[in-house]
């Protein structure tokens, strides 16, 4: 009975336009966010985090949603649902932003970049993806009937992210845009290695300098494998991406953001831009300008600790014994070889350097309030 439910999950689950290409390469598959995706390699979890902090690593993200806004009210449209400034944006350039709700809660994060080809291109969860598209096509329905000029396009594209220190090295031979002139969240459409209609955007989710390169569905297999001909690309999955993303203190929404959490409290006030803060014209605003000032009664904190792993869930405690919050996400760091983990506190115990506790296996752990991110992060942002 055990293995038919384990049948009828995987038949049941979505594939990217790589996962034949991932089982002939040994990646182990499993669900995530409705999707079956590779978790790792031949290569151990742990060997594929340092590959991608020494060298660079495929990842596909193909699982994610890619939107295109087209016409003339597509900023007004965009900024009606999300806290960022998207109007003062250059050409080409992107910014995390939030979709947050009328209590002020996080719906989902997302990366919203202007480009110079008439459209916003949009990147959300996948685990959001049905969630974001109803909320974008309810509030394209009242844009359009209050007689604004915006329409929405889900894209077919596949997204493959690669990371690392080499990645420039090994991506300039097969584009011919200087990379050095492509900073930190700018995008640019390039052929890339002869693979025509791609869009490369200097971003990822690991704290190393990288990209993702949206590619049509039929091409991006011999990408893959054209990238992988150098001997510094190696493929990585969900496990190698979770922890690179967690010793980069980023935020995985279901875990460390939802909607019952704001950007107060995930200590994500500096998505907010500051036209929009004083504006207070995004949705939850009323809730969420205040306690910029105010200050809130919980907040997002990194901490260490050493002993057993420290995991979702995991209480955390004052040293007098009485629990004052819970972490959200929790890993061994491969490269700082103690524990790392992000959590809410309350906040007289948010300072960096508070001596805290965490309840690992029913035993009191010692730990300490931390800086985010535990490991410095390489975002290219210049020559």
């Amino acid at each position: 009975w055990c293995n038919l439910k384990k049948i009828i999950l995987c038949a049941s689950l979505k594939r990217t336009p790589l996962y034949d290409f991932h089982r002939a390469q040994g990646g182990k598959m499993v669900e995530f966010a409705g999707w079956s995706m590779p978790v790792q390699y031949k290569d151990s979890h742990i060997a594929s985090h340092l590959h991608t902090r020494q060298h660079c690593s495929i990842f596909d993200v193909s699982h994610m949603l890619q939107t295109k806004v087209y016409g003339k009210d597509r900023v007004k449209f965009i900024e009606s649902l999300i806290v960022g400034d998207i109007a003062e944006l250059k050409d080409n350039q992107g910014t995390l932003s939030l979709f947050t709700n009328t209590k002020g809660g996080i719906m989902d994060d997302l990366i919203v970049t202007k480009t110079d080809q008439e459209y916003l291109y949009v990147v959300s969860n996948a685990g959001c993806a049905d969630k974001d598209s109803a909320h974008m096509q309810a509030k394209l329905q009242e844009f359009k009937a209050a007689g604004h000029d915006v329409d929405l396009e889900y894209m077919e594209e596949s997204l493959i992210a690669l990371q690392g220190p080499s990645m420039a090295r090994v991506l300039q031979e097969g584009v011919c845009d200087d990379l050095s002139k492509l900073s930190f969240m700018t995008s640019v459409l390039t052929p890339v290695f002869g693979v025509q209609g791609c869009r490369v955007t200097r971003c990822g989710y690991t704290g190393e300098d990288g990209v993702e390169i949206s590619v049509p569905c039929e091409s991006v297999v011999a990408l893959t494998e054209r990238l992988l001909v150098n001997s510094e690309v190696k493929l990585a999955g969900l496990g190698a991406r979770d922890s690179l993303r967690l010793e980069a203190g980023l935020c995985l929404y279901g875990n460390d953001i939802d909607e019952t959490t704001t950007p107060v409290e995930a200590s994500l006030v500096w998505t907010i831009g500051k036209r929009r803060r004083q504006a207070r014209d995004f949705p939850g605003a009323d809730i969420i300008v205040p306690q910029i000032k105010a200050k809130t009664q919980r907040k997002r904190v990194g901490l260490i600790s050493r002993g057993p792993p420290v995991r979702q869930h995991t209480p955390i405690l004052s040293p007098d014994g009485r629990i004052i919050g819970e972490v959200t996400s929790g890993c061994p760091s491969p490269c700082l070889k103690q524990n790392v983990a992000m959590g809410y506190v309350e906040m007289s115990f948010s300072k960096v350097g508070t001596p805290i506790q965490v309840e690992v296996r029913k035993k009191m752990t010692p730990a300490v309030v931390s800086k985010m991110p535990f490991v410095p992060t390489n975002y290219y942002t210049g020559c």
